[in-house]
């Protein structure tokens, strides 16, 4: 089975790797991907060796721009996947990895689905999926436009993340 494992960096690795391995048979293809919103303004407006004024319109060279833009797509790709990957290797599961540029998440998700002929969608629940509000978010829209299954691993719910203050009687 082909999945494809869509993060943004919250989604919990060890419940990824436990149902890949459960579902992924005998030809293991899995994929794990994020997306970024690179800004290319502001990492062309970012200068290493001169400051220039903002007033100054002469613009960075395009090549140095696509450097700094590929490497901020790296390294938030790595963040974003790197605790997925590194769960499915202590099961055992090779992936690929994708970074992709975009600014639509689900579109991207449905997009790389479709690239890597993925037959099942593997992504985060971060809202209460009976909701009004929830039918607008990414993995709602994956679910709607992808026509594939997918499985919404719930995140850490927010009392869970937060430090409650100590109450003192």
């Amino acid at each position: 089975m082909r999945i494809l494992v869509a993060t943004t960096g919250v989604l919990p690795a060890g419940p990824v790797a436990d149902f890949c391995k459960q579902l992924i048979g005998d030809t293991p293809d899995v994929t794990v991907m994020t997306v970024v919103q690179v800004p290319h303004s502001f990492l062309e407006a970012l200068d290493d060796e001169v400051r220039r004024s903002f007033l100054d319109d002469a613009p960075a060279s395009s090549a140095r721009a696509e450097e700094k833009a590929a490497a901020y797509l790296e390294e938030r790709g790595r963040r974003a996947v790197d605790p997925i990957c590194a769960a499915l290797a202590s099961v055992e599961i090779d992936c690929d990895i994708r970074f992709v540029e975009g600014d639509d998440a689900a579109e991207a998700i449905i997009k790389t689905a479709q690239d890597v002929k993925a037959e099942m969608v593997i992504m985060g629940a971060t809202r209460r999926l009976f909701t009004e509000e929830a039918w607008k978010s990414v993995s709602a829209r994956v679910m709607v436009n992808s026509h594939l299954p997918v499985l919404l691993v719930p995140g850490p719910r927010l009392e869970d993340t937060m430090e409650m203050p100590a109450v003192e009687l």
